[in-house]
């Protein structure tokens, strides 16, 4: 099996097993052992990792120490004015500072960016629509799934009564889907184009957490959730590894790694402010009092998650056609590079390259 597809089937494995050996380990031990278990699994990885992954380089040769400071109090203060809305109310000095502070360092970041020599994140990327438009539906994807997952996951506990085993082996049908479309998303991308893939995959995100917010009660029935678990997750597993190839194959080869570390970044984000401003949405209408209570928030919050979705999925649709992809990534090239005047464009398996060989998931994702 090529690497791209193996790749996502292990990826999907470890989806899979996530909420099934947290429900054991919280449910057996404490919550706070899911944090105390990945200590010895990084340790046991670091040695196999110095001497199986081979190392790369990109052309920068000083870290942007400043870009890393302005974003992470940027993305900080907007995170904590939106987790601390509900409970402080949104007109508080605590909550309006924390916000707008928080804006006007991003904005900041983006200044900086434009006029730093070796940026953290050149801002030429987003020249591009393979870049620009996968970054957006990455976010709206985080946002709305693990927004959803993070409320649907105590709703089998506080709404239905579960144990945390049990309400995870009850997220399986969803959770297991990426172990097995997965691979075979990376297959037909190589054959299709990312495009058709990745609209398909937020299309059925969105019908699934839509039917899943119609249906949802503390006496609905788990046989009721299994197809649109189904299709959320067949949905995840259809976005995964071609978003990862889009935005790697819109970039030169030498910035790879900036362009898959913002992407990385940029979907964490979008997780982190799904689970808050979904949670802010979920106190306000519901709580922890009931059963119904607990339905009552999880029922207004979750069209949230679906819209962001559905915006997705609109995104998906500027993604450039396989046709497409090489003259929509040559928009990313530094001017240095793209030339002038007419000077030809240097043929982009002729340009800078890393020092070394890329990761092999890397050279799979640039292919398809």
């Amino acid at each position: 099996m090529p690497r791209s597809e193996s790749g996502g089937g292990i990826s999907g494995l470890g989806v899979a097993l996530g909420p099934l050996f947290g429900g054991a380990i919280v449910e057996g031990i404490s919550w706070q052992w899911i944090f105390w278990l990945n200590v010895p699994v990084g340790l046991a990885l670091i040695p196999l990792a110095l001497r199986r992954l081979p190392e790369s380089t990109g052309p920068d040769k000083a870290l942007d120490l400043r870009g890393l400071a302005l974003i992470g109090a940027g993305l900080f203060g907007v995170t904590f004015g939106i987790i601390r809305g509900e409970s402080l109310g949104w007109t508080s000095s605590t909550v309006l500072v924390s916000l707008i502070t928080g804006v006007i360092l991003v904005g900041a970041f983006i200044a900086w960016e434009l006029r730093t020599r070796e940026p953290m994140l050149p801002m030429r990327f987003f020249r591009a629509r393979g870049f620009s438009a996968t970054n957006g539906l990455s976010f709206a994807m985080f946002f709305g799934t693990f927004g959803a997952i993070f409320l649907l996951s105590q709703f089998f506990q506080v709404a239905q009564g579960l144990g945390p085993l049990e309400a995870g082996i009850r997220t399986l049908p969803w959770t297991l889907m990426p172990m097995f479309v997965a691979p075979l998303a990376g297959y037909l991308s190589d054959r299709i184009g990312t495009r058709p893939l990745i609209f398909a995959g937020l299309v059925l995100q969105a019908g699934g957490l839509a039917w899943i917010t119609a249906i949802s009660s503390p006496t609905t029935a788990f046989g009721d959730f299994i197809v649109p678990f189904m299709m959320a997750g067949t949905g995840m597993a259809l976005v995964f590894p071609t978003a990862a190839a889009t935005v790697v194959a819109s970039v030169r080869e030498a910035e790879t790694g900036k362009a898959s570390g913002a992407t990385n970044a940029i979907r964490e984000i979008g997780g982190v402010m799904g689970v808050a401003v979904l949670s802010s949405i979920f106190a306000a209408n519901g709580g922890f009092g009931s059963p119904q209570a607990f339905t009552d928030g999880v029922v207004a919050a979750m069209p949230v998650a679906v819209a962001v979705l559905a915006i997705g999925a609109v995104l998906a649709l500027l993604i450039p056609s396989r046709d497409e992809v090489e003259n929509d990534a040559a928009k990313t090239d530094p001017d240095d590079v793209r030339g002038s005047g007419d000077e030809p464009l240097m043929p982009r398996d002729r340009r800078q390259g890393p020092i070394g060989s890329p990761e092999p998931q890397v050279l799979a994702a640039s292919k398809s």
